[in-house]
């Protein structure tokens, strides 16, 4: 790709970008968010027609103005937002061979469904993944809908593979799965891999080269063994940065928030007990799988209860809807952002208000338009939010930015309980300073967090205590300064 160059309403995007991949190789794009990485792959997918600059294969001019021109040439990328990228009421094989499918009846040929489930379940073995084919892809869990699209991408021949943010929901056994993979499509069948993440130890363990993007343009181009982890914050930033947890010393108060034997109807998480304190920060543990994400749905609401009870400042509460926990002042910001934590199709002026549209209604419920736009203009300054007015569709902004909307709309809700659910899931470094220092200060402030990550440096770093889950279960309770890595990785495993 030589002098590749996009833009959008209010936004050049990418300005004059040259980058170079060879097939057989595992190389790595990296970059803040909004630094245009997802962009500049969409270009070479053939999702952006109106691209400035020449792509080569092999030395040809090629154009990549369709996603059919691209699968010509044999490039394939799969999506960082899963649940864009696949059709919810399809089978896990109709997805999968989706491309075979739409071809086949396009030559108006009938389709062998025995043929399809066997080639389907073919892919997944491949990739050691265990999935009913004819499962509808809308009840897959994210880490199942992320290796469904992996497993479309390899049910043709590519010449090219683009990954973005692959690992985000896989748990560890799945990530070395997927790292196997991908050497054995580098190095046996000769695939060129482009792998975005925000996982810096992930880009020394498997690729070879990496590129890095800053602000639309390419700042550096390094063999992986020729440079350290601080020297890419550094060229991804454009400043000196040094990793910390930025956790203010709080005085944790009196009992804010209390669980007390909750079990859902469909059993997603059984008899959970759990305790925040006003200004404590309380982590949620555990790997993929374990309940994490249920829980955090349960205390908002949006699973229903089959027994315990909900206590906020000793009293008893009934949560049975997320609007009753908005009223009760819980606020969540949730793990899958694009499909629950924000409207994709809205300007960030009505994600931002979208929580607390009280505060900006007069007597007559008509919404303060003035108002509503002054309050997202100081939000998205106080928040960093990478946008070019507040009238931009949050679908245009990066993953990173998007998380950003996601928060920032709870933060007039004048909420007491904070529930963050893999807040940092897609974010770059400097994105996760901000977010962990808004964690922090909304702990000053007085309100309860609950922070469910799988990220364990961030869970060691930023909470008081932590629950670790195993099998839908709270199975310990530690005191974060007195535990380790190891330790919560023994009980998340099961260990007794």
């Amino acid at each position: 790709m030589t002098g590749i160059e996009i833009s959008f309403p209010g936004v050049r995007a990418l300005k004059g970008v040259d980058f170079e991949v060879k097939t057989g190789t595992i190389h790595a794009l990296i970059g803040a968010n909004g630094a245009g990485k997802s962009t500049l792959m969409k270009i070479l997918a053939g999702v952006y027609d109106h691209y400035l600059g020449e792509i080569r294969i092999d030395g040809e001019v090629v154009e990549m103005r369709t996603p059919r021109e691209a699968k010509k040439h044999g490039i394939e990328i799969v999506y960082q937002e899963v649940d864009t990228a696949l059709v919810p009421y399809l089978s896990v094989a109709e997805n999968i061979m989706l491309n075979i499918l739409v071809n086949a009846m396009g030559g108006r040929q009938f389709v062998n469904w025995n043929e399809i489930h066997a080639a389907a379940k073919a892919i997944l073995k491949r990739i050691g993944i265990k999935i009913d084919t004819h499962e509808l892809a809308q009840n897959l869990s994210l880490a199942e809908k992320q290796m469904v699209l992996i497993a479309r991408a390899l049910a043709e021949e590519r010449k090219f593979l683009v990954l973005d943010e692959p690992t985000a929901p896989l748990s560890n056994t799945e990530t070395k799965e997927l790292f196997r993979l991908m050497k054995d499509l580098a190095y046996n069948h000769n695939v060129g891999v482009i792998f975005i993440s925000h996982r810096l130890p992930e880009i020394f363990e498997i690729c070879e080269v990496v590129t890095i993007l800053r602000d639309g343009r390419v700042v550096a181009e390094h063999k992986v063994n020729e440079i350290n982890q601080k020297q890419i914050v550094e060229l991804m930033l454009g400043h000196r940065f040094e990793e910390t947890y930025p956790k203010q010393k709080v005085d944790i108060g009196d009992t804010l928030f209390e669980v007390n034997k909750l079990t859902t109807r469909g059993f997603e998480v059984e008899d959970i007990n759990m305790v925040v304190k006003k200004g404590e920060i309380v982590g949620v543990a555990g790997l993929v799988g374990a309940g994490k994400t249920e829980l955090s749905k349960a205390i908002f609401g949006a699973i229903p209860h089959k027994q315990g009870t909900l206590l906020l400042n000793g009293r008893v509460i009934q949560v049975k809807n997320p609007s009753q926990a908005v009223k009760r002042g819980f606020a969540l910001v949730p793990e899958e952002r694009r499909k629950e934590g924000v409207l994709v199709e809205e300007p960030v002026y009505t994600n931002l208000s979208a929580a607390c549209l009280n505060v900006f209604t007069n007597s007559l419920s008509f919404i303060k338009n003035k108002l509503e736009r002054n309050h997202a203009k100081r939000m998205i300054e106080s928040l960093s939010i990478k946008t070019p007015s507040e009238n931009q569709k949050v679908a245009y902004l990066s993953g990173g930015n998007q998380q950003k909307v996601a928060v920032g709309k709870w933060l007039s809700s004048n909420a007491d309980l904070y529930i963050f659910d893999e807040p940092t899931k897609g974010v770059d470094v400097g994105a996760k300073h901000e977010i962990f220092e808004l964690i922090g200060k909304l702990a000053a402030a007085g309100k309860g967090i609950i922070y469910v990550s799988c990220e364990l440096p961030e869970i060691l770093g930023i909470t008081d205590r932590t629950y670790v889950m195993y099998d839908r279960k709270i199975v310990k309770e530690l005191e974060t300064a007195k535990t380790n890595e190891a330790e919560i990785l023994f009980y998340s495993a099961g260990g007794i």
